[in-house]
């Protein structure tokens, strides 16, 4: 498989003939040492999870690292949305080319000087879809040992330098936590995203039920839209009928409103213009990342 730096500068990942067991024993025992070593500087790995897609996570995931960020931490984000990548797009460098060395290619700096690498980079247009191609194959959309091919490639070719925090914004599947935690076996903790639906409830347990199982520390989960805030008259209304249920075990770590003003500058990659200090969605965000840091104290005392 290529790396990062093959695809920026050739724009396709290419499949590279198979060789001999020691062969491919020889280079995935390389891949995991060339990860460690670019990993070295990087304090703590969160991984933002649901399961369930459209729950908001990428916007939550997109807040938080501001938020850390503004608290004087160094961050960074890894989309590892590979498919559906917006990480690019929610912290605002969307259109921002990569400078890419012999040995590594620099992350974009999106808001609040956040370093990000999302598949979003290197894509031509925001609606092209992510193929591979090789040898007799016709081109189709990356799929399980392929995504996390190109995954380790993107943790191991990044510049990432010091950091204090890399969050890993998860696709959802309750399997994804699965596979990062097999590339970083010793990742440091997990947040899951959920809404206040029963659905929701069912299928961000199974995520956290994998994690739990693969001895993944669970930091505590978010509710987001856990009601409607009226931009005019800023009460919280319900967005749904069903009683909220929470997760055995699992520390709740803030309720996120609805917020129209707060998921239209996310959107717009100003994922802290709507968090002023009279903003409930701000408290709330700054919440999580508080809740984040005194997770990591607690564990490194």
């Amino acid at each position: 498989m290529g790396s990062l730096i093959d695809v920026k500068k050739a724009g396709t990942y290419s499949q590279v003939p198979g060789g001999t067991a020691s062969d491919i024993g020889g280079q995935l025992a390389a891949r995991a040492r060339r990860l460690e070593r670019r990993l070295s500087d990087v304090r703590q790995t969160v991984a933002i999870m649901s399961g369930k897609g459209g729950v908001g996570k990428s916007v939550v995931t997109a807040n938080l690292a501001t938020a850390l960020a503004a608290d004087g931490l160094s961050v960074g984000v890894l989309d590892a949305d590979l498919n559906g990548p917006s990480m690019a797009k929610l912290l605002g460098v969307g259109d921002s080319p990569l400078a890419v060395g012999e040995e590594s290619v620099e992350p974009a700096i999106g808001a609040g000087g956040v370093k990000v690498m999302s598949m979003g980079l290197l894509l031509q247009t925001a609606e092209t879809p992510v193929t591979w191609s090789g040898p007799r194959s016709d081109t189709f959309l990356w799929r399980g040992s392929l995504e996390m091919n190109a995954l380790r490639e993107f943790l191991a070719d990044t510049a990432w330098g010091r950091l204090d925090y890399l969050l890993l914004d998860l696709p959802p599947g309750a399997d994804r936590i699965a596979s990062i935690h097999d590339l970083l076996p010793n990742l440091g903790g997990a947040i899951a995203i959920t809404l206040p639906s029963e659905l929701s409830r069912e299928i961000v347990s199974k995520s956290l039920n994998m994690a739990r199982e693969l001895g993944v520390p669970v930091i505590g989960y978010v509710e987001n839209m856990s009601g409607y805030l009226c931009p005019h008259c800023n009460e919280v209304g319900p967005t749904f009928v069903t009683e909220r249920e929470g997760f055995d075990g699992v520390p709740l770590l803030a309720t996120l409103p609805f917020d129209p003003r707060f998921g239209g500058e996310t959107d717009a990659g100003r994922p802290d213009a709507a968090r002023g200090p009279d903003s409930l969605t701000g408290r709330a965000v700054r919440e999580i990342a508080a809740s984040v840091k005194r997770f990591f104290e607690d564990d490194e005392s």
